[in-house]
């Protein structure tokens, strides 16, 4: 059965450009379309859409105006951000996202561009994979390279009583004591968490980052699939609502413990060992990789070099496998233990998927349940 897309933009020959495009693929059928946010808020109460496909820019009401609405009002719909808004507009599409728009599309000014071939496969690779058209296969794995230390049997964790993360590090510390989650006990040591995350990150990552407490015992590096832009912004916003330092990393950044390093749009991030001792970040220009730049692959890869004792790494809701090459690359070489994602709460179960398939997630865990699993295992100061 096609699913049912509602446009909504307030350029006619726009609406027809994205009719076209949504309806040359056999799995949808755009049921509708407004002019603006009002329109849409109307037919969106009157009517159960698959998807919706949203402008930012619209006069009367605009797409944040009624994502506003929508989230205000708690009406659940899956919404795709298609709007002109570049670098000059990055905070406005992360506020979007924020509202709940699940991921975002730079459309082109030119009709004829809109029509092009790379727009065309953005929209509806996005289309497919949050509306879970497309089937995941996982590559069958025969051998990984074997871990420095065995690796404990993966468990899912679920626990329906629990509603809302930790919110600092004194809660954490009972959280330990109860043991909640149920994961091994905090180790001492020198720790690094390395975070990869694509389709529906970046309001995922506002139900992990703004939980972490102050006192979180190790840096992170943080890889979501974005733009050039868009990151900064991104890592601005999760500065704001959080008790952890979050900012766009820069060449040269030293790691330090609490702190968070948002990988640039556009750039891919290593890690790099000084020989003074201190982890420091490194941004390559180098290609990108099956389409991806920034690339998780590259930043895990990158740590094999790095002296931490342990790295947690952790990957959430995105399509596609990004991050298991990488982790299973370091699985050879370094203690990791993986936090990944569990189905019910991503929304695309791609990369989460894929690092499970390969047999190397330690745990996984519902996304209300990512920050203080990752506490659990790095521990507070």
């Amino acid at each position: 059965m096609k699913k049912n897309i509602m446009v909504v933009d307030d350029s006619a020959l726009m609406r027809r450009a994205l009719c076209d495009i949504i309806n040359a693929d056999d799995s949808f059928t755009v049921v509708d379309m407004a002019r603006d946010g009002l329109e849409a808020y109307d037919k969106i109460k009157a009517n159960n859409y698959d998807a919706i496909v949203l402008d930012i820019n619209m006069p009367r009401m605009n797409g944040l105006e009624l994502l506003r609405k929508l989230h205000t009002e708690h009406i659940d719909v899956v919404v795709i951000v298609a709007s002109t808004l570049t670098k000059a507009g990055s905070k406005e599409t992360f506020e979007a996202l924020s509202l709940g728009a699940v991921d975002f599309v730079t459309k082109p000014e030119n009709i004829i561009e809109a029509r092009g071939g790379s727009f065309t496969s953005d929209l509806t690779k996005v289309l497919r994979a949050v509306l879970k058209v497309d089937t995941f296969k996982a590559e069958p794995t025969t051998s990984r390279p074997p871990s420095t230390e065995p690796k404990a049997p993966v468990r899912e964790i679920k626990i329906p009583e629990i509603t809302k993360p930790i919110l600092n590090a004194a809660q954490v510390k009972k959280d330990i004591e109860a043991g909640v989650p149920k994961v091994s006990p905090v180790k001492p040591g020198n720790k690094l968490i390395a975070l990869a995350c694509s389709t529906g990150g970046p309001k995922s990552l506002q139900e992990v980052i703004p939980f972490l407490p102050k006192g979180m015992n190790a840096p992170m590096v943080l890889v979501q699939h974005m733009p050039p832009g868009f990151t900064k912004s991104m890592a601005e916003r999760l500065d704001e609502i959080s008790e952890v330092t979050v900012k766009e990393a820069e060449e040269g950044d030293v790691l330090k413990v609490g702190h968070v390093y948002v990988a640039p749009g556009g750039k891919h991030l290593q890690v790099v060992k000084k020989p003074t001792g201190d982890h420091v970040v490194h941004l390559d220009d180098s290609p990108p990789i099956g389409g991806l730049k920034p690339c998780a692959d590259i930043m895990y890869s990158s740590l094999k070099g790095s002296t931490f004792d342990e790295i947690v790494c952790v990957v959430l809701t995105g399509m596609g496998a990004d991050g298991t090459k990488g982790i299973t690359d370091l699985n050879g070489s370094k203690k990791i233990f993986t936090i990944s994602q569990d189905e019910v709460t991503s929304v695309v179960y791609g990369m989460p998927r894929a690092i499970r398939a390969a047999g190397l997630s330690n745990v996984v865990v519902p996304l209300q349940e990512v920050a203080s699993t990752i506490i659990m295992n790095v521990g507070v100061r």
